[in-house]
Formats: C-alpha cells, sequence, structure tokens
C-alpha cells in the first residue's frame, strides 16, 4: 500500500509539472494539428482515451454521488492521468491500507452488512 501511495505521489507531481509546461510552453492548437496530421499521433490519442475511459468506468463504480462520477470524469478527460493519480491517492488514502475499500469504495462497506 505504501509503495502505490508513493507511485501515485510521483504521478501526480510528474502530471503537474508536464502540464504546467505543456501549458505555458506549448501551443495547443499548432502542437494538436501536428499530433492529428500524424497516423501514430492518432493511435496514440485514441490509446490514451480509451485508457482514459476504462479508468473512469473504476471511477463511476466507486463513487456513489453523481455529480462527483461527473466531476472525475470530465477531469480525468480533460487533465488525464493527472486526475487518474490524484484519485488513486485519495483513494488509497481513505482505504487505510484495506484493498477491498480501495478497489469498491463505501460499496464494499454496504456488501458487508
Amino acid at each position: 500500500m505504501k509503495i502505490a501511495k508513493v507511485v501515485s505521489l510521483v504521478g501526480v507531481f510528474a502530471m503537474t509539472i508536464v502540464l504546467i509546461y505543456g501549458f505555458t510552453v506549448g501551443n495547443f492548437a499548432s502542437d494538436g494539428s501536428e499530433i492529428l496530421s500524424n497516423p501514430w499521433g492518432i493511435v496514440s490519442l485514441v490509446d490514451l482515451y480509451v485508457g482514459f475511459g476504462l479508468f473512469s468506468l473504476w471511477i463511476i463504480y466507486r463513487e456513489e454521488k453523481i455529480y462527483k462520477m461527473v466531476i472525475w470524469v470530465v477531469l480525468m478527460m480533460v487533465l488525464g492521468f493527472f486526475t487518474g493519480s490524484l484519485y488513486v491517492l485519495i483513494a488509497l488514502i481513505q482505504s487505510s491500507g484495506d484493498m477491498d475499500r480501495f478497489f469498491y469504495g463505501k460499496k464494499r462497506i454496504k456488501n458487508e452488512n
């Protein structure tokens, strides 16, 4: 559990740095058109968003409130695995070492009663 927390924290920091770099140095319109003009750029984007979608399914399953699901999924689609890393870190902290609670959230608690 400690290793997972460290990995997710490193992910949050790494994504924070590259997002800041991208937003301050890059030009989304011109850089995005270059990516979309390259077949492997398209493959990479589809691969990335399939991963975002699959990760979002876990978020939707874990969260009980619709507004939380929507917020997390929108953030996932916009900020990518910065959001994924942050979500995992929060879930690990809230689970207090219980892997079932980490994976299932409060749904595990309801099912035990």
